[in-house]
């Protein structure tokens, strides 16, 4: 069985960065990418790659709810349960208002989801979408939402309908579009360590 969890630099680090993989990926998908977005900074962080708890109908990765064909009527249950993972991870030591919470695809939209419950630091939600029905809660962390121009799995206008309607409620949004696919590219990890640097590290 692939591992649930994957931690790095726990020891020493004062805030947090917990990585969200995308549909058919596990927790290693995104650790390059937690190494990258936290590496050579002042502040130490814990960088924490989560797996999905259902396996892939494909037999290979993990799910955080069916897709293909869609079964939105799992996501609130998918959701509450993620919510209880993070809220046992995020302890004393390093609280949920010193954590960043990155989600890639699926793993963005139940970015999104949790960016409504969870008091983190901020939110990155990377070639995501919005779950049918989303809307955003009265208090919620910064929401920075990422799109490759030429996404062809998840249409850039995703992202557009998040950012969209994040800011008719008047919530704290930012949207990048980088020229790519369906990806976490160099372009796009400079962009959200920039954003990192700028809005966290001071």
């Amino acid at each position: 069985m692939k591992t649930e969890l994957i931690t790095l630099n726990s020891e020493s680090a004062t805030n947090r960065l917990v990585l969200l993989h995308g549909w058919g990926a596990d927790a290693e998908d995104l650790i390059p990418v937690g190494r990258l977005l936290t590496e050579d900074f002042d502040i130490n962080f814990e960088v924490v790659s989560l797996s999905a708890p259902q396996y892939h109908p494909d037999g290979v990765g993990r799910q955080w709810y069916p897709l293909y064909p869609h079964r939105w009527e799992e996501v609130p249950k998918a959701v509450l349960e993620l919510e209880k993972r993070l809220r046992n991870l995020c302890s004393s030591q390093i609280p949920l208002n010193k954590t960043l919470l990155v989600g890639f695809s699926q793993g963005g939209a139940m970015a999104l989801e949790l960016a409504k419950s969870l008091e983190f630091e901020g939110v990155f939600a990377l070639s995501s979408y919005p779950h049918p029905d989303w809307e955003p809660s009265k208090e919620m962390p910064p929401i920075f939402l990422c799109h490759g121009i030429m996404d062809q799995v998840v249409p850039k206008a995703a992202s557009q309908k998040s950012f969209d309607i994040l800011l008719k409620n008047g919530m704290q949004s930012e949207l990048y579009f980088f020229e790519g696919g369906h990806e976490i590219n160099n372009d796009l990890i400079d962009h959200c360590r920039g954003i990192i640097k700028k809005r966290f590290l001071n």
